[in-house]
């Protein structure tokens, strides 16, 4: 039998964050990036409070930068990736401490950079864990649990043809219960607007106690507000406890076009949680709201305006290391 992996609130003994590496990637945001991720590296670390930070860096000279960046509140070790974010894929690791390594293809084939596909079996074999691998195509940025084995997920990511076209809603269902341990499966529609993860949960949707889901209230001229209201009836149905929770509302690139910004990519950290903000009206009012559901931590609001021109921000860059 399986056990599902802990709920992200559960103790970490470390958390592998991406370290932006690639200069032909960032290009001038590359900098600011990487000032970004180590803000948000020591926020976890929290002066030795939280967890053990460990920032993967791609090859020699970004690790240089991440130690300078860093200092001594992070272990950086070098493995090749082709991007930084390590939520999709990097292990996913369940409730018996074993390592699940599903097969990647680059957000449905948008991007095929190499490293990708194996950089999660090489990040749990370093820190000596068991590895499954498994044929099926998952990102952890398209699931999210409460640890008793009920998961949240898209269909518009899961059940998309350019993950895996062969399979049916019950046949992931089925996986999801036989590699993961996810008995029970809540199905929400579509993620954010110009989310080029094709509607990654973690960005629409978490849990933040047993049965207990999180999902964004639009604000005037929302982009989402018909993403929110469709996830919250579903949620509804099933039968969670749903509560509600800021949105950023409507947020442009330099280029004027709307961006997938979401307060709900944090990151719950042992002593600090996490959150993008964006300069915007309800900034303060998310940072509230999560201080008020982990009343334990710091909630600590972060910039992240040059990581998410990467496409993502801290809870897709970041991967934990459940404390078993």
């Amino acid at each position: 039998m399986i056990l599902p992996p802990p709920p992200e609130w559960a103790s970490h003994d470390a958390v592998w964050i991406g370290f932006p590496s690639h200069p032909e990637l960032w290009l001038e945001d590359l900098e600011p990036a990487r000032d970004e991720v180590a803000a948000f590296a020591k926020a976890v670390h929290a002066d030795g409070r939280g967890e053990q930070v460990i920032l993967v860096a791609a090859d020699e000279e970004a690790a240089a930068a991440a130690r300078e960046h860093a200092g001594d509140t992070a272990r950086v070790v070098i493995e090749p990736f082709g991007d930084i974010w390590l939520r999709d894929t990097g292990p996913i690791i369940d409730g018996a401490g074993r390592a699940h390594d599903f097969r990647f293809n680059g957000w449905g084939g948008k991007y095929d950079l190499e490293g990708d596909s194996d950089v999660g079996r090489r990040l749990a074999e370093r820190e000596q864990l068991g590895v499954e691998a498994h044929r099926w195509i998952l990102e952890g940025g398209a699931i999210d649990g409460d640890g008793t084995g009920l998961c949240v997920t898209t269909e518009q990511c899961l059940l998309n043809p350019n993950r895996n076209p062969n399979l049916s809603k019950a046949d992931v269902e089925a996986l999801l219960a036989a590699d993961l341990g996810y008995t029970r499966v809540l199905w929400l529609g579509d993620g954010l607007l110009n989310d080029h993860t094709d509607g990654h949960v973690d960005n629409l949707a978490r849990f933040v106690g047993e049965n207990r889901l999180l999902i964004p209230e639009a604000t005037e001229n929302d982009p989402n507000w018909r993403v929110y209201q469709d996830a919250a009836e579903r949620a509804r149905g099933s039968g969670v406890e749903l509560v509600r929770f800021p949105s950023p509302g409507r947020v442009l690139s330099p280029e004027e076009e709307i961006v997938p910004a979401s307060y709900m990519n944090f990151y719950i950290g042992n002593a600090a949680i996490v959150v993008p903000i964006y300069g915007q009206e309800n900034d303060e009012a998310a940072i509230a709201a999560l201080a008020a559901l982990f009343p334990g931590r710091q909630v600590v609001g972060q910039r992240a305006d040059h990581i998410l021109t990467g496409g993502g921000s801290f809870h897709c860059i970041s991967q934990q290391l459940p404390r078993l």
